[in-house]
């Protein structure tokens, strides 16, 4: 059966993957009396004269709120915040299972910027992080940074960071195998929204040489003319030589391909025209910039994929379940680029250089010491940083 008939079989047969269990026992009045009226009113008055104590009297402290519009889900777009809902109950799914964190779907019925921002502020007190999820760009850059300056807990737009953080420790263990120096490689990337300006911030403060955006209309340079805010602000930062032209263009002597755009826009004559021992990584999902058999045979040393099922899989659950969990245990109040980083020189920790070879340069989802190791590490930096309250 087509997996995706199967998914459609299966999410009938479950009716959300996600259901309420009780940590407390209600099975005699006195059970009630202590969980609820009237012995609950002690721990509300212990809350009211010191908000800090509702991480240690409620569930406050694993809880995390994974909020959409439903406005850039998947591959598939705006299709609301109903049709959005299965994707978030997945990513709550997720949460629970590798990192035991109980999450939440909240779809909303609203585009605007500023009601969003006010929403999620005004719910914030009842969740220790807030997990941004397929809000479409640019608006969703504005509603991230908005929100981690009213809110007193960590906000984290996954698709942006999550993204970035995984193909940042790809990049580090890709050029350990090919033996490139990240101070002298230039990186291209095809695709411009959320993940791509993201990723391009991320890797340049890893200590990329220079990286070259590529949207719609071809390379994002100084001097261009953008509607997209996004956009103009790269031109300010990225490409450094000025380079213009089309994807193809700007891939010639390039030492990194990372795509978050279009299925096939990658031919192999671009991949050859390449710098020599060249990493390619087009995680376009479900169908890729150009296939791994493809970009093999034209050369390409490293191939990653944002598919299931073959070597070199660049998934943002390798990041987003540990990168909470650390941040959660901290009870800290924001995710910085110092806890980003850390995460993924994590991740890339996690293979030993005797194992590093161009099948094998990052963990796999199911690899169990992923989340312990990224959650250590961004706690450690969370205390470090002096942002942790536990």
């Amino acid at each position: 059966m087509d997996i995706l008939e199967k998914s459609l079989k299966k999410h009938y047969e479950w009716a959300g993957k996600m259901e309420t269990k009780l940590r407390a026992p209600i099975d005699s009045l006195d059970d009630l009396a202590l969980c609820y009226t009237p012995g609950v009113s002690r721990a509300c008055l212990e809350i009211a004269s010191d908000k800090s104590k509702v991480y240690d009297l409620t569930r406050r402290h694993n809880i995390v709120a994974v909020i959409t519009d439903g406005t850039a889900v998947l591959g598939l777009g705006d299709i609301g915040p109903e049709a959005a809902m299965p994707v978030m109950e997945g990513k709550c799914a997720l949460f629970k299972k590798f990192a035991d964190i109980d999450a939440t779907a909240v779809c909303l019925d609203t585009k605007d910027t500023d009601e969003i921002v006010n929403i999620v502020a005004a719910i914030s007190k009842s969740y220790g992080g807030i997990n941004l999820e397929d809000i479409s760009a640019p608006r969703c850059f504005e509603i991230e940074r908005r929100l981690k300056e009213k809110c007193d807990i960590p906000v984290f737009h996954d698709d942006q960071h999550g993204t970035a953080i995984v193909s940042g420790a790809a990049l580090i263990n890709a050029l350990k195998v090919v033996g490139k120096d990240i101070k002298n490689i230039r990186v291209v990337i095809s695709g411009a929204g959320a993940a791509g300006v993201a990723i391009a911030k991320f890797f340049l403060s890893l200590g990329v040489g220079d990286v070259v955006c590529a949207g719609r209309a071809g390379a994002i340079c100084e001097g261009g003319t953008y509607t997209n805010p996004a956009h103009a602000e790269l031109a300010t930062f990225t490409n450094k030589d000025k380079l213009k032209g089309s994807l193809a263009d700007i891939m010639r002597g390039a030492d990194v391909f990372l795509g978050v755009s279009a299925p096939g826009i990658v031919k192999p004559e671009m991949v050859k025209s390449m710098a020599k021992k060249p990493i390619v990584l087009p995680l376009a999902n479900p169908v890729p910039e150009i296939t791994r058999e493809e970009a093999i045979e034209a050369g390409a040393a490293v191939v990653g994929t944002g598919a299931s099922g073959k070597p070199n899989q660049i998934n943002n659950v390798l990041v987003f379940p540990g990168i909470f969990r650390g941040a959660l245990d901290a009870r800290a109040t924001d995710i910085t680029e110092g806890m980003k980083k850390a995460a993924a020189k994590a991740l890339a920790a996690l293979v030993d250089d005797s194992e590093l070879c161009p099948d094998y340069i990052i963990p796999t989802p199911l690899d169990p010491r992923v989340v312990k190791a990224v959650a250590k590490a961004v706690k450690d930096e969370a205390v470090k940083s002096g942002i942790a309250r536990k």
